[in-house]
């Protein structure tokens, strides 16, 4: 069976128009500034080893969909970390501790922030303590292990893991590095952000004056989907249709922008996407988010498994990819779009449009990565 037969019966779950939508350059770059922005590109980018990651074509899919191009953003090379988190939490390390040896780093994490975490601080020479909760694989803890994190497991999910960093951090006069903002605390996950945005400065340079006309963004907290928007804020001459991408499971960001205030959610069934499975968007990037997101859209984890062997069989590319559970969910929602005539017209998905996906990690979890290719 071909991919073309296989992804024609792909559907989204849910999708919804921002009726408060409103792109404002200045509004948002007065939240995460061009100094913000510029500050990070020029430190990560004097990183021993730093390279911009590959922005590769998925021609074959773009053929099938009917689109002119799709453009990937390959962060499975993000330094050895084999994440888009490689940019954020060492960037905030080094920005917050100015060189002093005696501070102690703490962090909650679903996996690939912890590793950022771990691999900064121990490039510092610091103590770091992470906590993980019981959903987090014993393959991702023993990555941050291997900087030489302290990793502390907690009962519950993710929501529990923080709450129990918050806790004994507050206790032990530990230093948060949180890529989740909440009252007063604003400032780290804003660097963690501007390190992301060095995804989109190395973006703007590599589409050589083509104008991407919709982008898909994965959201967990939301932290790299607003990095991604300050980031075409600052960089980019022209304002893509930008749709958030988020597990059916976990839609924070889609509750949100539905009723114009954060909104809190239960998790009832963790997602295969582990690092999008959140119950609430983070503070800092929901004041990027909230006008300046065109549409919302949900995926399930049914596709989850061969979206990642198309990638890895060269079946949407010429190239072989390899791309971790949640670099699927911009390619899965894409195809589902596609593949609704009504809303294909709606949001002007066509022959014309050129497509910014993002593969945010590579094989992270390589246990989980195996069992899901082989599945």
């Amino acid at each position: 069976m071909s991919v073309k037969s296989e992804v024609s019966n792909w559907k989204y779950s849910t999708f919804l128009e921002n009726k408060n939508y409103k792109f404002s350059r200045n509004d948002i770059l007065n939240i995460l500034t061009e100094e913000d922005i510029d500050e990070a590109y020029k430190i990560i980018s004097d990183w021993e080893n730093y390279a911009p990651t590959p922005l590769l074509l998925l021609d074959k899919l773009s053929t099938e969909l009917k689109l002119k191009r799709i453009f990937y953003k390959d962060e499975s090379k993000r330094f050895h970390l084999k994440s888009f988190k490689a940019l954020g939490g060492s960037y905030a390390v080094e920005k917050i501790t100015k060189g002093n040896k005696e501070i102690v780093i703490s962090t909650a994490t679903a996996g690939n922030h912890g590793r950022s975490v771990a691999w900064g601080s121990k490039k510092l020479g610091l103590k770091c303590k992470i906590f993980i909760s019981e959903y987090v694989s014993e393959t991702r803890a023993e990555a941050m292990r291997d900087f030489g994190a302290d990793v502390i497991r907690v009962k519950g999910n993710y929501e529990d893991s923080l709450n129990e960093c918050i806790k004994q951090s507050n206790q032990n006069n530990w230093q948060i590095v949180q890529d989740v903002a909440w009252k007063n605390y604003m400032l780290v996950p804003k660097l963690t952000m501007a390190g992301y945005s060095v995804m989109m400065k190395e973006i703007s340079e590599q589409i050589n004056n083509q104008k991407v006309s919709h982008i898909i963004l994965q959201a967990g907290v939301g932290g790299m989907a607003a990095a991604m928007v300050a980031g075409l804020a600052r960089y980019l001459n022209h304002v893509p249709q930008i749709i958030i991408v988020e597990p059916d499971s976990a839609a924070c960001v889609l509750a949100s922008i539905n009723t114009g205030k954060i909104e809190k959610i239960s998790i009832e069934k963790e997602s295969i996407m582990g690092g999008m499975s959140c119950g609430e968007v983070s503070l800092v990037p929901w004041q990027i988010l909230k006008k300046s997101v065109n549409y919302c859209v949900t995926v399930s984890d049914d596709y989850i498994s061969k979206t990642i062997k198309y990638l890895a069989n060269c079946e949407l590319s010429y190239e072989k990819i390899i791309g971790g559970e949640c670099s699927t969910p911009g390619i899965i929602s894409l195809i589902g779009l596609c593949n609704d005539a009504k809303i294909r017209k709606k949001i002007n998905l066509n022959e014309d449009s050129n497509v910014l996906l993002f593969g945010c990690e590579g094989d992270a979890d390589e246990e989980l990565y195996q069992k899901l290719l082989n599945s």
